[in-house]
């Protein structure tokens, strides 16, 4: 019986039968709404056979029913008719069903002389509504296929994820690779599997993991053995070629080339992937089957070849980890040794007898029964035997320390006053440092455009100058400096080394002669007066005993707080450092506190009031702790607070809280209520910590990444803070090298003509680094570095002359170039004076030279960019706004500064080829329309795609620039005329 029988033919009437509105109905599947629709047409008198088939490829026979052949080109050509579409033969027709979500399409076979109009008006009302549930049930189909696909996703990123988790965890390796095994058992079937490792230096395998039902013991006792011992396994042949393997026995011998070894049990289905590495098989994973009901499928192979290069990617973060904690403890230990090493060879260095002689002068000096001046001429005269010493001066902060105090000074020029209030010059930079400072004149305008020391320099014409603080203690008690007038006269490292020893006999000789002045008034007050003053001399001494003891605090405290001091802190951090190695158990933290934006206030409100705010955050501070925690002031504005308590970390980081909390209240200073608020770095003390020194420097690195996170938060110290800080100076000594070897180069972007013949106008000159391991590097991977370094400036102007000269050997003489000057350049006075000595040295025309210049750059010094880029224009360089658009302020510049050129920025630029009815195109025809009124050219940044240049051209935008009309590249690819391929 044919399968038409099973379907009433419509009657006559234009209904439709029940018996197959009852099967439509019932069917939900897409196979099964065709077997309907195909069976109800079949029924109809002169067809002979109906199919229906779905899907973009006319060519696929599963989603055809029922299976027919057809004719693919014809096929294709239906989606674009409204009615029936007729084969060449004129038996075969094809009526399109549905269009959505798949096009949809019934077949039919018709008898000659059954292809009237009737035929196909009975049919078009049950069609129609065939094919309306038709795409119901392929939509249906469609939304099933995609939650599957879902779940599928989420089990697989849910398994990477806890991948990701065990590399990180403090589990061992032999329990993380238990629970990768445990991840991938939920994906797929892996009773049987096992992990083995490549070593491709010493080229050998392991087994690093092994679980097998049949064998339990793994080949090689999980040690290291040659890869020639599993020569000809299936795990050889996929190590070997890094390509994955999958079947049966039978399969898998025909996909290899070679006789196929067995060790252990032969499995009935096998599924092994490579782990790769840059390409490179490294390891191997392996799920195998022994089970005539289980077997693998290529889901199983794909999914275990996404899963194996995460599980190569954890072992070896694993295995990374490990190595780098023994690597760091190595290093350490070395550079200790080595820190020793130096220290003793500093010590018993050439001019050791010529200094101790001079030192040994000095310390007699002290004890000799001389005046005070008599004291500072002879200790003159011993420097001058070390070191050129015509200009010298002794300084010494007063008792309160707001004075600066010059009890011996000789100097050619210009001497110092006897006093003078502390102020920002080069003495008290020397004060506020606490250690010695070499500088000539272009370090002192260094300093001055740092604001580190006041502009003018005290009036002091000096070329070089040196300065070395006297320290008592920990306490900064004055200086002692020399300074050359003659450029014959340098200051090396030798005389700042010789001048420090000299400093510190200086200091102590100092402290002995005011101790011994102080003694011996007191013994001649009490030779005249002994007898009738002897309750006088009692309270003397009492005094001398409450000044030593007020000595001792001073040595141990800071003067202004009240604060213990730095060496107190270190002090007490070495015994918590030894109670650990006494008990291991026992830990401390210290939190390294940092006042943000202290220098504002100091310089706008003055060092009185700054001080009360140090003041102020001491006492805050103290509140936020309990005995026995100690809260330190180390210097300037930082402070540190040492926890010697039980459950850390989780009690540092709630007092680093109360601390931010506290410091966060308004604090009243002279007549203002200031905001305070402070940066804490947290290092963890434990049993790897050798000395005091290694914590603070820890915690120092954590204030510094809170202070790079935007400040006002703590964070704790980890191994990875180090890893960057130590990666930050390996990349700046390769900037170092870079910038002497001449390893930076500009790459030059073509500035193309949008009139339809894409001639080039001009470039714009672009950084990179030819870095010798890594390659062309963009500025984005080391411009902050070097910025924070100070090299940039260094870097631009080797950029801005090599670019110059490139442009006038290689480029026509009517091509100009853009160049970027950052807002740094822009603030140094002389910017214009230097770039137009360097056009003067090449030779290159000063109308080919455009400057770039951004809206950041402006916000400095708005009027002296202003002038600058005047002086500029008066000679021929023209100026350019860079990303014009996406500052708040952009419009306002346009009518005061003299520009020559804006670039439209690449945002707006991007958005053109969506749609005619954009804001970025009113956007870019409003830029258009005020540049064209201004009389400034345009270039339109970041064009990409033809629609992009279209719609420019139809704007009227003169020029463009994007990696449609030619990407960066050395000046050489654009040395002669091009036509771009459209």
């Amino acid at each position: 019986m044919k399968r038409a029988d099973a379907v009433e033919a419509p009657s006559h009437d234009g209904s439709l039968p029940l018996s197959w509105l009852a099967q439509l109905i019932v069917a939900h599947a897409p196979e099964a709404v065709a077997a309907a629709i195909a069976a109800l047409v079949q029924a109809r008198p002169g067809c002979i056979a109906a199919s229906v088939q779905w899907g973009p490829d006319h060519a696929a026979g599963d989603r055809m029913v029922p299976p027919a052949t057809v004719d693919a080109a014809w096929l294709a050509a239906v989606g674009h008719a409204d009615g029936p579409h007729w084969h060449p033969d004129g038996r075969h027709v094809a009526i399109r069903l549905c269009a959505q979500p798949e096009p949809a399409v019934l077949l039919l076979q018709l008898q000659p002389g059954h292809a009237g109009d009737g035929f196909f008006a009975e049919l078009e009302a049950p069609l129609q509504l065939a094919g309306q549930h038709l795409r119901r049930a392929l939509e249906w189909a469609e939304l099933k296929d995609s939650h599957e696909q879902l779940e599928r996703s989420e089990n697989l990123q849910r398994a990477l994820f806890a991948i990701s988790d065990l590399a990180g965890s403090e589990r061992d390796m032999p329990d993380m690779l238990r629970g990768i095994h445990a991840i991938v058992s939920t994906l797929m079937y892996a009773e049987n599997f096992f992990i083995v490792l490549h070593d491709a230096v010493r080229d050998t395998i392991r087994f690093l993991y092994y679980v097998d039902e049949l064998e339990p013991v793994p080949p090689g006792g999980g040690q290291d053995m040659p890869l020639g011992a599993i020569e000809h396994t299936l795990t050889w042949y996929v190590m070997r070629d890094g390509k994955a393997r999958m079947g049966d026995a039978e399969e898998l011998r025909s996909q290899v080339a070679g006789p196929v070894a067995l060790i252990g049990p032969d499995s009935r289905d096998w599924l092994g992937v490579p782990m790769l590495r840059g390409g490179q098989p490294c390891g191997v994973l392996v799920v195998q089957s022994y089970r005539l009901d289980v077997g693998f499928t290529e889901e199983d192979l794909a999914l275990l070849q996404f899963v194996g290069s995460h599980i190569l990617t954890a072992l070896e973060r694993k295995q990374g980890k490990e190595e780098l904690e023994q690597r760091v403890q190595l290093r350490t230990l070395q550079l200790a040794e080595a820190n020793r090493g130096l220290q003793q060879e500093i010590v018993e260095r050439q001019r050791a007898e010529h200094l101790q002689a001079a030192l040994f002068q000095i310390a007699e000096l002290a004890t000799a029964d001389i005046d005070q001046d008599a004291f500072y001429r002879r200790v003159h005269a011993v420097v001058g035997e070390l070191l050129n010493a015509e200009n010298f001066f002794i300084g010494l902060l007063s008792d309160d320390r707001l004075k600066l105090i010059f009890p011996y000074s000789v100097d050619a020029v210009l001497a110092p006053p006897a006093e003078r209030m502390l102020g920002r010059g080069l003495s008290e930079y020397v004060l506020r440092l606490g250690r010695a400072l070499r500088v000539d004149n272009a370090d002192i305008e260094e300093l001055e455009r740092r604001g580190e020391i006041a502009p003018g320099r005290m009036n002091s014409p000096a070329m070089y100058w040196l300065g070395v603080p006297l320290i008592v203690g920990d306490e900064v008690i004055g200086l002692v400096a020399v300074q050359s007038y003659r450029p014959d006269v340098v200051y090396g490292a030798a005389d700042q080394e010789l001048l420090s020893f000299v400093a510190s006999q200086i200091a102590n000789s100092l402290t002995r002669r005011r101790s011994a002045e102080s003694l011996r008034r007191a013994y001649e007050q009490l030779e005249q007066r002994v007898e009738e003053r002897t309750l006088a001399l009692r309270k003397e001494i009492g005094e001398r005993e409450r000044m030593q003891d007020q000595l001792r605090h001073q040595v141990m405290h800071d003067a202004l707080t009240g604060l213990p001091n730095r060496g107190y802190l270190r002090d007490r951090i070495e015994r918590a450092l030894a109670a650990m190695r006494r008990e291991p158990q026992q830990r401390c933290a210290l939190l390294y506190l940092d006042v943000d934006r202290f220098k504002i206030i100091n310089d706008s409100l003055g060092h009185l009031a700054g001080d009360e705010v140090l003041k102020e955050v001491a006492r805050r501070l103290a509140g936020c702790v309990r005995h026995p925690d100690l809260v330190a002031r180390l210097s300037g504005d930082e402070f540190a607070i040492l926890l010697e308590q039980d459950e850390l970390p989780s009690a540092a980081t709630a007092v680093a809280q109360r601390v931010l909390d506290m410091l966060d209240a308004p604090m009243p200073v002279a007549g203002k209520e200031l905001q305070v608020t402070a940066s804490v770095g947290i290092a963890i003390g434990d049993g790897h910590y050798a000395a005091a020194d290694e914590v603070l420097r820890d915690a120092d690195i954590a204030l510094y990444r809170a202070k790079e996170l935007g400040r006002k938060r703590y964070e704790l110290f980890d191994e990875r803070l180090a890893q960057t800080v130590v990666d930050v100076l390996a990349l700046e000594g390769e900037l170092r090298q870079a910038l002497l070897h001449g390893q930076f180069e500009p790459y030059f972007q073509p500035i193309c003509a949008l009139d339809g013949s894409n001639r080039t106008l001009g470039y714009e000159a672009l950084l990179r680094w030819n870095h010798p391991q890594r390659g062309v590097l963009r500025p984005g991977d080391f411009l902050k570095i070097a910025e924070d370094s100070g090299l940039i400036e260094a870097i631009d102007w080797h950029m801005f002359e090599l670019s110059c000269r490139l442009l006038l050997q290689h480029g026509r003489n009517d091509s100009f170039m853009t160049v970027n000057v950052s807002a740094l350049h822009l603030r140094h006075a002389h910017f214009d004076r230097r770039l137009i000595q360097l056009l003067e040295r090449i030779g290159l025309p000063p109308s080919r030279l455009v400057v770039e210049v951004t809206e950041g750059a402006l916000l400095d010094n708005p009027e002296h960019v202003r002038a600058t880029l005047e002086r500029l224009r008066a000679i021929g360089v023209g100026a350019a706004l860079d990303d014009f658009g996406t500052g708040y302020s952009s419009l306002s510049y346009l009518h005061s500064l003299p520009l020559r050129i804006l670039k439209i920025d690449r945002a707006f630029v991007s958005e053109l080829d969506k749609g005619t009815n954009t804001s970025s195109t009113t956007v870019v025809a409003a830029i258009l329309a005020l540049a064209r009124a201004l009389n400034i050219q345009v270039i339109a940044e970041g064009i990409e795609t033809a629609a992009q240049r279209d719609a420019l051209m139809a704007m009227g935008c003169e020029l463009g620039q994007g990696y449609l009309l030619g990407r960066p590249a050395p000046i050489a690819l654009w040395r002669e005329p091009r036509a771009i391929d459209m």
